[in-house]
């Protein structure tokens, strides 16, 4: 098991994916869904396979559960709870965006909804910008935010946090050409794997794959050409974002993921809550039994195989 190392670096959410905007929503309006869904445990989450189909040698997707069965929680006392007002983001896609009609969209959108429909409550969503969504919950504008905000201590000191719902793992990407199918630290020695530089990703390169030789790039778009262009022999990064990559045109299907997911949460963070005022126990306490109830249906495995058809775990 490798070491765990502090690193002074947070991220408040995940990078911006405005690049695939267009292309979610075309794929929304053909009735498709959407294509995709950061952040991490001291072990790997827990795994609920897709089924394989009869007729295919793929391996199934596996699909991460980040809630323990012995730990059920108990059906809190919903007689008073009228409805939920929840409040995401603008522009986030395919997390949460404006639809064609001008209706909030997106995987987080829908999660929402499925918490409505498991509590048998009224429902409303509000957009706004990320940047005053706390502000808003704490002046009480709504109930809950439900906008990827990833759980750090700097936000826990203003709002308090559900249990995560999902995670942003770390993943080496390589060309699909490679001979590197298991990068472990000892058989990296001498491959240079790109990572964007002054991030946790860069950190963990350094400190863990000492053997490796880390090419730090100026952001996420410049990584991936150097390694389409063969100027690195692997890429290590988000795995949500480098999904939606694989998963489009622009990588030209040059690429796949390669071992993993990296989870640490030392290094990749906590994960990603839905957000209450402070010391609001009930609704709290509410949403977590909701996600837990959607996850042991399946329902929370069918809404993530919709907008992951490449997994990022």
């Amino acid at each position: 098991m490798l070491p765990q190392v502090t690193v002074n670096r947070k991220r408040s959410r995940m990078p911006h994916l405005r690049i695939f905007t267009l292309f979610f929503c075309a794929l929304f309006g053909l009735g498709l869904g959407l294509l995709a869904a950061g952040g991490g445990l001291a072990q790997t989450p827990r795994q609920a396979p897709a089924q394989p189909s009869a007729q295919s040698d793929v391996p199934p997707i596996q699909v991460p559960g980040f809630w323990d069965p012995r730990r059920r929680p108990e059906r809190p006392d919903l007689s008073r709870a009228s409805g939920i007002r929840f409040m995401t983001e603008v522009d986030y896609p395919p997390f949460n965006f404006a639809g064609p009609d001008g209706n909030p969209q997106g995987f987080n959108v829908d999660l929402a909804r499925m918490i409505c429909e498991e509590l048998k409550v009224t429902c409303t969503i509000q957009m706004r910008s990320f940047q005053t969504l706390v502000q808003a919950l704490n002046e009480n504008r709504g109930d809950a935010v439900i906008a990827s905000i990833a759980v750090t201590p700097e936000v826990r000191a203003r709002v308090d946090f559900t249990d995560p719902y999902y995670r942003t793992p770390a993943r080496f990407v390589a060309r699909r050409d490679s001979a590197v199918t298991d990068p472990l630290p000892e058989r990296l020695e001498g491959k240079k794997v790109a990572v964007v530089t002054g991030t946790a990703h860069e950190a963990y390169i350094k400190m863990l794959f000492t053997e490796a030789e880390a090419r730090p790039y100026p952001n996420a778009e410049a990584a991936r050409t150097g390694l389409k262009r063969g100027e690195v022999d692997l890429l290590f990064g988000d795995a949500i974002a480098l999904a939606f990559w694989l998963n489009g045109t622009d990588s030209e299907n040059c690429c796949a993921f390669r071992g993993g997911p990296y989870v640490d949460n030392r290094y990749f963070g906590e994960g990603i809550g839905i957000a209450v005022r402070k010391g609001n126990d009930a609704m709290r306490l509410m949403l977590n039994y909701a996600l837990f109830r959607i996850w042991e249906q399946g329902k929370f495995t069918d809404l993530w195989l919709r907008y992951f058809p490449i997994n990022p775990f």
